[in-house]
């Protein structure tokens, strides 16, 4: 992932290596992640749909946005949907101002799987940043990491003729 930064200034230089110890940090988590004894009902794919539902009003969306907060394709997430659907963890409905959207909404039974699924995995969140950052380095990452985040929308997209 790491792009060649011999010709690139001392600025393009720095983001690099903050993105590259960003993606590895990421990688190296969730292999630690995928590896737990933590998905046995579900998939982490799965849970990340029923997680982001939980925190929506009312624990519904529609499905193109839920699409914005998960790393799936649409066709890949309708699908998974569908799935979800067939195990009655979630319903999806037709919205009444868009008779070609689609609602997605977190059942009874999809709440509380989620639930149950999410108090291991944050255990598991605990251990492994919890014994490598203090409350304060944590508190500080997740502070500069929102604000990354939150200042994608207001950035151009890059070209090569940038």
């Amino acid at each position: 992932m790491a792009a060649s930064t011999s010709s690139v200034s001392g600025t393009a230089k720095e983001a690099a290596r903050t993105w590259e110890a960003l993606f590895r940090t990421q990688v190296t988590l969730m292999r630690r992640f995928q590896a737990d004894d933590v998905w046995v009902e579900l998939s982490m794919r799965e849970y990340d749909v029923l997680f982001t539902l939980s925190r929506a009003d009312g624990g519904c969306l529609r499905l193109r946005d839920l699409n914005e907060d998960v790393l799936l394709a649409q066709s890949s997430l309708s699908r998974m949907v569908e799935r979800l659907e067939a195990r009655g963890l979630v319903t999806r409905s037709v919205p009444p101002d868009d008779a070609r959207g689609t609602l997605v909404a977190l059942t009874r039974e999809g709440r509380r799987l989620q639930r149950e699924v999410g108090r291991r995995h944050v255990r598991a969140m605990e251990q492994y940043v919890g014994s490598a950052l203090d409350p304060a380095e944590q508190a500080e990452l997740t502070r500069l990491l929102e604000r990354l985040r939150a200042a994608q929308p207001g950035i151009a997209d890059w070209s090569p003729r940038s």
